[in-house]
């Protein structure tokens, strides 16, 4: 809901790290650098270590900020980047709600879990399906000036959002059912305001 209005702000301050990283460090390089960042802390979330899954993932989401500053900055996005960063993001936000449920395991959590990851999936093709009948109709990122390799439509919940509940999730652990069923609903929510849109946008 906030990314779009917040990316210019978060590429303001990702300058200062960028001039360090400028000519040592590709996007794509910072893309799996933030990948395996994003594996350890789910290993260790799994392991129990919730401070370090934290840390962790705090810093993912850092990276992964820092990669598509870093492309915009030096004119360096390509397709191949776009892929691998949001490909990137995918196995991180499956494998930390995954990892967290592990570090607790219950009959409760399991069903939580559930519920979440179908919201994520039938999210995941809600929008990415969409953006490629934007893109095919020649209303897509470069259409609207957005800075993404494709168009990413709006929703409720996006990745501001996601990193909230992520934070909150690693926190307070023992909310662990409640905080789920939020946030998944709240995605259920985020795929029919989409479906809304679609209905107005596709059928004219």
């Amino acid at each position: 809901m906030f990314d779009r209005h917040l990316r210019r702000i978060k590429d303001h301050w990702f300058r200062l790290l960028i001039v360090r990283l400028d000519g040592q460090w590709s996007p794509t390089t910072v893309t799996w650098v933030g990948l395996a960042v994003g594996v350890l802390g789910i290993v260790l979330t799994w392991r129990g270590a919730l401070v370090w899954g934290l840390a962790l993932w705090l810093l993912n989401r850092l990276l992964d900020g820092l990669d598509g500053a870093l492309a915009r900055q030096n004119d360096a996005q390509s397709d191949f980047g776009g892929y691998v960063d949001i490909l990137a993001d995918f196995v991180v936000y499956a494998g930390y709600p995954i990892a967290i449920a592990f570090a607790a395991p219950s009959h409760a959590n399991s069903v939580a879990l559930a519920w979440l990851l179908a919201s994520f999936y039938v999210n995941a093709i809600s929008w990415s399906y969409l953006a490629a009948l934007l893109e095919k109709r020649q209303a897509g990122a470069s259409a609207h000036g957005e800075q993404t390799s494709v168009t990413m439509p709006e929703g409720l919940i996006g990745a501001t959002e996601t990193i909230v509940f992520y934070c909150l999730f690693l926190l307070f652990p023992q909310w662990l059912v409640p905080l789920f069923s939020l946030m998944a609903a709240l995605v259920a929510l985020t795929i029919l305001q989409r479906l809304r849109w679609a209905r107005l946008v596709l059928t004219v």
